[in-house]
């Protein structure tokens, strides 16, 4: 069969023949028909991600969508090494297969699936996210912060701030559901002080796709502004602009921040499933929405660094 290999580290995946895949009890055999191009997925296939593990060589991609021998349609996820979600066929345990709603096409769940669930596991997994509650999401203006922002509302939150370096796009952050938006600038003590109105009004829970920079200016503005004594969930989630930060030990003494991070490893990988199915439930009823660009597999090479524009799914059609 065809697959998108990786046979060596930093090395771009490209298309060749990998063996047929051969289950085990246990297991399926799942035909794919789309795979998406994510941050998880790039930074697997480099060795960079903290889940990556060694062996080369290998099939890129974590998740997918495609169909069982007896016709079903699921969703997959990690296949089970050296098989991954980029190629015609790969192997998954059925403990790793869902079902798919038929509200949600094979497209649009590779796309919405791992940036969706960033935001979904996050609020109901680690920050218990509750009806009414006010959320600041730190990058809402990538694919993952633009769901969250719809995943934030659909759960019920009563007030969401979107922060992002784009002036543009934090006015879709608006049409999307946001309630106030900040602009992350070269100046960074306008960024806290502006972060640091909406703490002294009340924030209950901070998603942060950068980390970085603007992590710690959040974290010191909360500390400082908040109300005494007002917990804070602040969900570290992924590290878009820096995977270090500088943080006084004074901010995490002198607050009810909790800092937690959310992901594969903070959160059972059963847990992890079955907050999968639930997202899907309400995507396929709340329609999320993600701009999608789909491309044959066969093009894996090419489109494998682009990084901006719509979030890329690959189809099997290997034309």
């Amino acid at each position: 069969m065809k697959a998108a290999i990786v046979q060596g580290p930093r090395q771009i995946p490209a298309i060749a023949d990998f063996p047929e895949p051969a289950p085990r009890p246990g297991e399926v055999v799942v035909t794919v028909t789309a795979a998406a191009l994510s941050h998880v997925a790039r930074s697997r296939a480099s060795g960079a991600h903290y889940s990556s593990r060694d062996g080369f060589p290998f099939v890129a991609g974590v998740d997918g969508v495609g169909r069982l021998a007896e016709g079903g349609r699921v969703y997959f996820v990690l296949p089970r090494a050296p098989y991954g979600a980029m190629a015609e066929r790969t192997i998954v345990p059925v403990s790793h297969c869902l079902p798919l709603p038929d509200g949600l096409d094979d497209i649009t769940a590779a796309a919405i699936a791992n940036p969706g669930l960033s935001s979904w596991a996050a609020l109901t997994q680690r920050a218990n996210l509750r009806r009414g509650n006010t959320v600041l999401i730190n990058g809402a203006t990538g694919a993952a912060g633009r769901l969250a922002i719809q995943v934030t509302r659909h759960l019920g939150s009563g007030k969401i701030v979107a922060t992002g370096r784009n002036a543009s796009a934090l006015q879709e952050a608006e049409a999307l559901g946001a309630d106030a938006t900040i602009e992350i600038g070269q100046e960074g003590e306008a960024f806290r002080e502006a972060a640091a109105h909406h703490f002294r009004d009340g924030v209950d829970v901070v998603l942060d796709y950068l980390w970085g920079q603007s992590a710690e200016h959040l974290l010191i503005a909360a500390a400082m502004a908040a109300p005494e004594r007002r917990p804070i969930c602040y969900v570290e989630i992924g590290a878009a602009s820096c995977g270090e930060i500088k943080l006084p030990a004074a901010v995490l003494r002198s607050s009810a921040i909790e800092l937690v991070g959310s992901g594969i490893g903070s959160i059972p990988l059963d847990r992890l499933i079955a907050a999968t199915a639930d997202f899907f439930q309400a995507a396929a009823a709340s329609g999320f929405v993600i701009p999608v660009r789909t491309a044959p597999l066969s093009n894996v090479s090419t489109a494998w660094n682009e990084v901006s524009g719509p979030r890329i799914v690959f189809t099997t059609d290997m034309a």
